[in-house]
């Protein structure tokens, strides 16, 4: 029996145990989370998945984001088709986010564009910074016992 050459084995065998690290780490979803001005954005890497597959959640204080990436699969009418190497990783992926008190979970919204889940979080009113007057001197406050208190707008 002959044994056919196949100068990838080697390369192959090596780029198979990277990936399979790789593979684990990919899964953890890659992001980036800053404040701009009065919203928190949290970008998400999940190239490849079907916008679709994308599940949202915010539970109490806890966001979940959940995602799936299906397997591709290439057909060959050859039958000496081999793969030489695949790293990316499919499946199910899957992050969850722990949020302040002071971010208006009611307002979030999401967008899917070129593989980038983003993601924007407004900072609630009661959380956002002010100014205090200060007043000079003894001025006296009016107050009115007849007037009714306004409703709490959310």
């Amino acid at each position: 029996m002959s044994t056919v050459y196949n100068p990838f084995r080697d390369m192959d065998r090596v780029f198979t145990q990277l990936a399979r690290t790789a593979a684990t780490e990919a899964r953890t979803m890659p992001m980036d989370l800053y404040r701009d001005g009065d919203e928190f954005v949290v970008k998400i890497d999940l190239p490849g998945v079907d916008p679709d597959s994308i599940d949202i959640d915010v539970d109490d204080r806890t966001l979940s984001v959940r995602a799936e990436r299906e397997q591709e699969e290439i057909h060959s009418d050859d039958e000496n088709h081999r793969w030489v190497s695949r790293e990316r990783s499919y499946g199910s992926y899957a992050r969850q986010l722990t949020l302040g008190q002071g971010l208006n979970v009611g307002e979030i919204t999401a967008d899917y564009a070129d593989g980038v889940l983003t993601l924007k979080i407004p900072v609630a009113e009661e959380a956002k910074p002010r100014k205090v007057k200060v007043n000079k001197g003894k001025v006296p406050v009016e107050v009115e016992s007849a007037a009714e208190p306004e409703p709490i707008q959310n």
